[in-house]
């Protein structure tokens, strides 16, 4: 393969896969957003269960793209352009530890690396009261019991509780209110698709534990050397992590959390190049395709090998503008050589190995399929293009026939109200543009729906 062709097309494919923002699709993006906070703040009031003040980390992809590691065999197949336009994972703390400045410790004794059961030992009586229904009970010898918070429980609470939210909703329409599409539990993960104006969104709601700080058993991986060391600071990497609710491979599905540093990975995504991010963006689209049955490798295995590779790899090499064709052949080989190795070890957990529980046969016939994209890169990310192409070709059809327009656009109330959404919009648009992939963490008082606070990273409006 000549790097020069491989380069010219990794950039038609990140045209098209990037597509632009312009107004109108500005402001239904936030009509979408502001109807999901609503709604979760609408969730806060059935039970009081969530956080009064919750802080929600918003990312761009959802979890089938691997924004969050969390097993797709669970999940329904959703195809963009078919099924949605745009998408976006949303992380909904259900119980914050938030108080500590020490290393967390957490209950590693029933669970694999990179796992963990929660007690609500932590937390105080009413929190225990509060939640209890959505725990297992572990009675001890002593005669204590331990309440064990549940991912299956909590998924199941929080399914059901968004469901009668948006029942009630769906009762008293307001015109300009997204059309709710789709509602489905996928696992864990609740996923809602949106029609707004000529948009559908897709919002992965994911439950979590919120910490701050970092926990102990990653505390190694920060006395190494890094990619990100003098430019970005340890605080803003390590300013906290998750639970999400998924099990490992051998573990108990309605106890164990895995560790997530969802919110340290938007912060060192700041020190990755351009061309670096192009190429596994191309590598994504490739392998999601060609790697997906049996279901072994995720998007998410890709992006750790990324991280891995900007801290093996010279910070000058990584910089090169022109290097894309170079960094998605290396990321191709890497991922042939964990499969080889049936070794992936987690970024912050390198003691964890993600490809551990895989059987010879499934490492084996992936490695051969991979070799066959190696041998021809450029014809594979011909196909990926046509499929970006052919889902952007669905959208506009969709848009020209008006699939969505049964609900009027949000510019179309007419009034002076329209104003301040105009300066939003464009005031979004430039966020967009400027902070491709960046997080978005919402204060939200449920007392006051309306005004919800954004901050992209760290700036606020």
């Amino acid at each position: 393969a000549r790097a020069e062709e491989l380069n010219k097309l990794i950039q038609e494919f990140t045209k098209h896969d990037q597509r632009e923002y312009d107004d109108q699709r500005a402001l239904e993006i936030h009509t979408a957003k502001d109807f999901i906070f609503s709604m979760l703040g609408m969730v806060q009031k059935l039970d009081q269960k969530l956080p009064v003040a919750n802080e929600y980390l918003l990312l761009s992809g959802g979890v089938r793209e691997g924004v969050v590691d969390i097993d797709l065999d669970e999940l329904n197949v959703y195809a963009r352009g078919t099924d949605y336009d745009m998408d976006f994972t949303l992380l909904v703390p259900a119980l914050k530890l938030h108080d500590r400045n020490q290393p967390v410790t957490l209950d590693m004794r029933h669970s694999a690396l990179c796992h963990s059961w929660l007690s609500l030992r932590l937390f105080d009586e009413g929190t225990i009261s509060k939640w209890k229904d959505c725990c297992t009970i572990v009675d001890h010898i002593n005669g204590a019991t331990n309440y064990f918070f549940s991912p299956t429980k909590v998924a199941d609470w929080f399914y059901d509780s968004i469901s009668i939210v948006l029942s009630e909703i769906q009762k008293k329409p307001q015109r300009g209110m997204p059309k709710v599409e789709k509602v489905e539990k996928n696992g864990t993960i609740i996923s809602i698709i949106l029609g707004v104006g000529s948009s559908r969104m897709l919002y992965d709601i994911v439950p979590v534990v919120s910490f701050k700080g970092w926990p102990a058993v990653a505390q190694s991986w920060l006395m190494e050397n890094h990619f990100w060391d003098g430019k970005i600071t340890e605080e803003e990497v390590i300013s906290g992590f998750y639970l999400v609710p998924a099990c490992s491979y051998k573990g108990k599905k309605d106890n164990e959390w895995r560790l997530s540093f969802a919110r340290s990975e938007v912060q060192l995504k700041k020190c990755i190049s351009s061309s670096l991010m192009q190429a596994y963006q191309a590598c994504k689209a490739i392998i999601i395709k060609l790697l997906s049955r049996p279901k072994a490798i995720s998007p998410y295995h890709l992006r750790s090998m990324m991280l891995w590779a900007c801290d093996r790899l010279p910070a000058n090499y990584l910089a090169q503008e022109d290097y894309a064709a170079h960094f998605l052949l290396g990321l191709i080989d890497d991922l042939q050589h964990c499969l080889v190795n049936k070794m992936c070890p987690n970024y912050f957990i390198p003691q964890c190995n993600m490809l551990e529980h895989l059987s010879e046969e499934t490492v084996m016939l992936h490695a051969r399929k991979l070799s066959s994209v190696r041998s021809d890169p450029a014809e594979h990310l011909r196909t990926a293009i046509e499929h970006v192409k052919a889902a952007n070709r669905l959208t506009l059809e969709l848009q020209r026939r008006g699939s969505t327009t049964s609900i009027p656009s949000p510019q179309s109330d007419g009034g002076d109200t329209n104003q301040p959404d105009d300066r939003l919009a464009k005031k979004l648009q430039q966020l967009v543009t400027e902070n491709p992939g960046k997080s978005i963490s919402v204060f939200i008082n449920p007392d006051d729906v309306t005004r919800p606070h954004f901050r992209i990273d760290d700036k606020f409006f």
